[in-house]
């Protein structure tokens, strides 16, 4: 019998600046961590319209979408996931390469994160940050052809 998983597409933005790179804080049911900006798809939207509208939605600043760096796949099983849900889940997390092109920095409402900063790239090893956050640089500093990292690294593995 073929295992039963809930799949969410989520499109993210790697947006770096003078060796600073742009995070969003995410709280949501107890857990929290530096991020990248981005999430869920909306029903039949694009990865490219959702990355920019979530830049905007979680940072305040207008983006515009360079390329795209790569896929990512992530697995929580049923006692991980912070939902509730009681199945698998499955997130298949696409990553764009992005720059801001306006807006203000602001704080999201009614978010699941709290706000956004830029943090310089030598210092993000040392946050509380998700495992999206290393696969995303490490993307941004590779850009392999396929878009798949080769390795990755126990931290990326995490899940978290």
């Amino acid at each position: 019998m073929p295992l039963e998983f809930d799949t969410r597409p989520a499109a993210y933005a790697v947006i770096v600046r003078e060796e600073e790179i742009l995070l969003a804080y995410w709280v949501e049911n107890g857990q929290e961590g530096w991020t990248m900006p981005g999430g869920g798809l909306d029903l039949a939207e694009h990865p490219v319209d959702a990355t920019v509208r979530e830049v905007f939605e979680e940072t305040g600043y207008h983006a515009e979408v360079d390329q795209m760096l790569g896929v990512d796949v992530a697995y929580w099983p049923e006692e991980r996931r912070h939902d509730g849900e009681q199945r698998p889940l499955q997130s298949v997390r696409m990553l764009f390469a992005a720059h801001i092109t306006g807006g203000e920095l602001t704080a999201e409402l009614n978010g699941t994160t709290t706000h956004a900063v830029w943090i310089p790239l030598a210092d993000v090893e040392s946050l509380n940050r998700v495992s999206l956050v290393d696969i995303a640089i490490r993307l941004w500093r590779e850009q392999p052809a396929t878009g798949k990292l080769l390795a990755q690294t126990a931290a990326e593995n995490s899940g978290k």
